[in-house]
């Protein structure tokens, strides 16, 4: 059982680095320096399913951490 669960946690940390790195920088440091000044922006399309889905992996991901840790 702690397999299947050490390999449902490889597979969030892949989806969740994905999904991280697919998701649209902000301005970041680039405001200090005289970039945009766009401080709120709302979410539509693809970039809104990108972040829920980004936060429900991490969720999963958590659970099957502390899973393994349980069960182990």
């Amino acid at each position: 059982m702690s397999d299947i669960f050490k390999i449902l946690q490889i597979i969030f940390a892949i989806l969740l680095t994905l999904f991280v790195l697919l998701q649209q920088r902000g301005s970041g440091l680039g405001m200090a320096f005289g970039g945009e000044g766009n401080v709120y922006r709302s979410r539509r399309g693809i970039e809104k399913f990108l972040f829920y889905a980004t936060i429900a992996v991490a969720v999963l991901f958590c659970a099957s951490a502390l899973a393994t840790v349980f069960l182990a």
